[in-house]
């Protein structure tokens, strides 16, 4: 568990929290990551169940509720924070289209974006879900995730392990025509202070102006605005 506040079931519970948010997880899952006794930790997660900050899917695998977002909806999120900021500096540079992904179990969702006021743009509206098969920021988003969910996507996308192995010597991935026809794509990790990849942060836009190597062209850029992304965290 992390910090202490000296009230046993409270950090008992807050670890239990912590731990499904970082992927949902079973009761053997459950008590490895947080090291609670299985009756223990059985307990805290149904009582967080009850209240809703838990909820149990179809798999019997624990995820984070409905009350949690209910009660993040008046907190401010560092990373949303820190996009509005660095995204639209972005989309300047490039004069193309911004977006920022969160993976959301098998799919990827669109938390913030930035679009050029005019000309033709590959437009991806916050709160979009796409999927987790095509494209550089589904690339990017499967090459850190954990191996039970890369076996998952790997079994039904276009690209292969070889290609998220690149991704993850290189840092960055790209795409042609993967997604969406006529639309190339780069995208690069954000991480959090431990180093963690929470979000794929991509530049998109029509093949003609991107190019085929849409990397060679603002791989350098993109990365420099990642690292200022994530030192705004």
């Amino acid at each position: 568990m992390g910090q202490h506040s000296g009230i046993g079931v409270l950090d008992k519970a807050v670890a239990v929290l912590q731990a499904v948010a970082g992927e949902p997880c079973g009761l053997t899952e459950l008590c490895g990551r947080t090291g609670l006794p299985r009756a223990t930790a059985h307990r805290l997660a149904v009582g967080l169940e009850v209240h809703r900050l838990l909820r149990r899917g179809s798999d019997g695998r624990w995820r984070p509720g409905a009350a949690l977002a209910e009660l993040a909806g008046g907190a401010v999120d560092p990373l949303l924070e820190a996009a509005s900021t660095v995204l639209p500096k972005l989309r300047d540079i490039t004069g193309e289209s911004v977006q920022l992904y969160r993976r959301d179990g098998m799919q990827r969702l669109c938390i913030a974006s930035a679009e050029p006021p005019s000309g033709l743009r590959d437009t991806v509206p916050v709160g979009s879900t796409l999927p987790m098969v095509a494209g550089s920021g589904a690339k990017v988003l499967a090459a850190w995730a954990d191996p039970a969910t890369q076996r998952a996507v790997l079994a039904e996308a276009v690209f292969g392990e070889r290609t998220l192995l690149e991704v993850r010597r290189r840092g960055w991935a790209q795409s042609v025509a993967e997604r969406e026809s006529g639309v190339a794509s780069v995208s690069a990790p954000v991480r959090d202070s431990q180093g963690g990849v929470v979000a794929a942060i991509s530049v998109s836009g029509p093949i003609d102006r991107m190019g085929r190597r849409p990397g060679a062209r603002w791989a350098a850029d993109l990365l420099a605005a990642t690292e200022g992304l994530q030192n705004r965290l």
